[in-house]
């Protein structure tokens, strides 16, 4: 071969090699940022070109699958009572894109999973059309609909209810709410309606249950109170406490007061837990210091987002601190906050005798068929307090039901045990106060359930609002509701 026609086969060669590299670059390399990318149609046409799976609650669908005419998409989502799952679901809309669940599990809804992939190629060659699997919560229906219900008149709040042996997710409500059905399509409209609830000032879309951190209150008294035990400042519940009335906070001149004239001298952990002493729990965390009560917060899941698998924002139980600071986080207030869910874990877990189970609201995920493909298994998260411990605690509040704040949570023929809470809001306490209710509930085959109610900007007189008037109610039914659909 002579020297021009070599040049010309090695020119073609590195042609047909750089054809090669770029080809597998963008099939292996940039495969799934094409895939992905936004300006590519033809992964939102495929996603919606056969109805979605459903989302499960007691054996029944929550969703639904519409056929939509003269449109690339041949399937929107629909919604059976939209406002009440909203908080569950999350939206998987056209023209917006998906969240929550609808988002987490959107390859098993739409069937395009991996672990399908036996079951397309089966339908390939059966001609049989393409179908989504199946997710499977933990909700329990009736549990959802009391929490909802409740809520949906008080103005805006949030429940959320576990089962405090397994961590499953039994309720989780938020209000006010909005109804994914209405933008789960392509036009224009529908983008207009999520817009206008997007920038609606009262947060529709907000997952209170998850993503909203509130003052917790009187009701992290419990976990003050878990504290004092664990690290044995006081070691039994009815033994008097060295709790001085007044009491100035440490290297301060402020005193730190209490709701009314209750007996809060000396109290003893039981009696200051049903009359909520400021002063004793205040002086219990300032007497331990921030870095005891910082140990016990964070074994009950303070400073640590959860994942759901929907992620929920984490709470916050301050790091650096001095000493009125510490009295005032054990309380529930400076710059201590929590979200609904968080609350319920730690309510969970004294009532699960000191274990606290990872909370999660997907109990399986099925194939088109029905075949279980995943299945969660309940997991111990930590063990924030002893046993004897938890024991004491519920004994405690079970007396905060019967005989203190929160007597409009109990239930005929069930132990029930709760705290309330009644947490500042605004500058200088200038709002309404959110009202806070924690409890839990237990038969002669265990404890089923433990709630968390916040109930926020509550129409009420600012007098007439309490964690015991407003939440309490909200908890009672949620609590019962379980119980029942257990008979």
């Amino acid at each position: 071969m002579n020297k021009p026609l070599r040049r010309i086969a090695i020119f073609c060669g590195l042609l047909v090699l750089a054809l090669l590299v770029r080809d597998n670059w963008l099939q292996y390399v940039k495969a799934d940022h094409l895939a992905e990318h936004d300006m590519n149609r033809r992964v939102p046409i495929e996603r919606y070109a056969q109805p979605r799976g459903d989302i499960i609650v007691d054996g029944k669908a929550i969703t639904g699958s519409q056929k939509v005419d003269g449109d690339d998409f041949k399937y929107k989502r629909t919604y059976k009572n939209g406002p009440m799952w909203s908080p569950v679901t999350g939206f998987a809309s056209q023209r917006i894109g998906a969240t929550q669940i609808e988002s987490i599990e959107d390859r098993i809804l739409t069937g395009n999973d991996d672990r399908l992939f036996f079951r397309r190629s089966l339908d390939m060659l059966t001609g049989k059309k393409k179908e989504g699997g199946n997710v499977v919560t933990t909700l329990n229906r009736d549990a959802q609909k009391a929490a909802y219900d409740g809520l949906k008149n008080k103005g805006k709040g949030a429940v959320a209810a576990i089962d405090p042996s397994t961590g499953a997710i039994l309720a989780l409500a938020s209000t006010p709410s909005y109804d994914p059905s209405k933008f789960a399509g392509n036009t224009n409209a529908e983008a207009e309606t999520f817009g206008k609830l997007d920038k609606d000032s009262d947060k529709p879309m907000l997952n209170r249950a998850l993503r909203e951190t509130y003052p917790p209150g009187s009701t992290f008294k419990v976990v003050t109170a878990a504290a004092a035990m664990e690290h044995g400042l006081y070691t039994e519940i009815d033994e008097k406490t060295k709790s001085p009335l007044p009491w100035t906070m440490p290297n301060t001149t402020t005193e730190l007061k209490n709701e009314g004239n209750i007996p809060c001298k000396n109290a003893t952990l039981r009696e200051a837990l049903r009359v909520s002493c400021n002063t004793v729990f205040g002086k219990i965390g300032s007497d331990l210091g921030k870095d005891k009560m910082l140990e016990t917060a964070e074994k009950f899941g303070f400073n640590e987002e959860q994942f759901v698998p929907v992620r929920s924002n984490a709470s916050v139980f301050p790091k650096e601190m001095d000493k009125p600071q510490t009295a005032l986080s054990s309380i529930g207030q400076f710059e201590t906050a929590a979200t609904p869910l968080q609350m319920a874990m730690v309510t969970s877990a004294i009532a699960n005798d000191g274990t606290l189970m990872e909370p999660y609201m997907v109990k399986e995920l099925q194939a088109p068929n029905l075949d279980v493909i995943e299945k969660h298994s309940p997991k111990e998260m930590s063990e924030p307090l002893s046993k004897e411990n938890a024991q004491k605690l519920q004994d405690m509040m079970q007396t905060v039901v019967n005989e203190g704040t929160g007597t409009r949570a109990k239930i005929p023929g069930v132990t029930v045990g709760g705290k309330t809470g009644t947490a500042q809001h605004g500058l200088n306490n200038s709002k309404n106060p959110y009202a806070w209710f924690i409890s839990y509930a237990k038969t002669d085959s265990g404890s089923p359930v433990a709630v968390a109610v916040v109930v926020e900007d509550s129409d009420a007189a600012r007098g007439d609002i309490s964690g015991g008037g407003l939440a309490a109610p909200i908890a009672r039914d949620v609590m019962k509701a379980v119980i029942d659909s257990k008979k």
